[in-house]
C-alpha cells in the first residue's frame, strides 16, 4: 500500500472514532508512527485529506449501490444488499462526523450533498420505480414525494442522533428499523413477505459475520 493510500486508511479510522473536529494532525501522525512533514507531504493540510477521503468514500459508495442493483434479484433485496454493505460502516462511525464536517470542511460537504442531491436520489427514486414494476411496491405511491421522504429519513439519523440512539442504539440499529418501516409502507402484499425472506437473511449474515470474528 502506498504511504498516501495508508494516510488516509488510519486516518479515517480516527476519523470515525472521534470525529473530524477532534482529530488533529499530529493526532494522526502519533497514530501512524510517522512524521507530520510525512503527511504533509501528502497532503497540504487536514482539509485536503478530509476532503479526498470523502471523495473516494462516495466512489465506494457509489460502486455498492450499483453492485446492489445489479445482483438483486427483486427491489426488496436490492435495499436489504445496501444496508448489509453499510451496516458494519454505521456499527463503527461516530454520529457528529456529519455535523463536523458541515461545519469545518465544506468542500467535501459540498461534494456529499451533490452525491445525496444526484446519486442518492436516482438510487432511492429507481428502486422505487423497480418495486412498482416488479409488483413489490404499491403502484399508488407518489415516487418523487417518498423519495425525499427517504433521504429526509437518513438526514435525520446523522442530524438529530441524540434522539433516536439515546445512547441505547448504534446508527445502524437506527438505519434498519427505518428503512424496514419505509419498506412496510410502500410494499404491496407479494412484497411484504420478501421484506421477511430478506429480513431473516440479513440476520443470518449478521450472526455469521459475528462469529467469523
Amino acid at each position: 500500500m502506498e504511504v498516501r493510500e495508508y494516510i488516509i486508511e488510519e486516518a479515517d479510522k480516527l476519523f470515525c472514532q472521534y470525529g473530524f473536529k477532534s482529530v488533529t494532525m499530529d493526532d494522526i501522525a502519533k497514530h501512524l508512527g510517522m512524521s507530520k512533514k510525512t503527511i504533509y507531504q501528502n497532503f497540504s493540510d487536514k482539509d485536503e485529506l478530509v476532503t479526498i477521503l470523502i471523495k473516494e468514500k462516495l466512489a465506494a459508495q457509489n460502486c455498492l449501490m450499483e453492485n446492489a442493483y445489479a445482483n438483486a434479484e427483486d427491489a426488496i433485496e436490492e435495499i436489504y444488499l445496501m444496508i448489509g454493505n453499510i451496516h458494519e460502516v454505521l456499527n463503527n462511525i461516530n454520529p457528529k462526523l456529519f455535523y463536523d464536517l458541515q461545519k469545518y470542511h465544506t468542500q467535501a460537504w459540498l461534494f456529499f450533498k451533490e452525491f445525496r442531491d444526484k446519486a442518492i436520489y436516482e438510487t432511492i427514486n429507481n428502486n422505487l420505480k423497480r418495486g412498482i414494476r416488479e409488483g413489490l411496491y404499491r403502484a399508488d405511491i407518489n415516487i418523487d414525494i417518498l423519495t425525499q421522504l427517504r433521504l429526509d429519513q437518513s438526514d435525520l439519523i446523522f442530524h438529530h442522533h441524540d434522539q433516536y440512539t439515546m445512547n441505547k442504539y448504534n446508527i445502524a440499529q437506527v438505519m434498519v428499523e427505518l428503512t424496514e418501516h419505509f419498506l412496510y409502507g410502500v410494499c404491496s402484499l407479494t412484497g411484504l413477505g420478501h421484506i421477511y425472506a430478506n429480513k431473516m437473511k440479513l440476520q443470518t449474515q449478521h450472526t455469521s459475520t459475528e462469529i467469523n470474528n
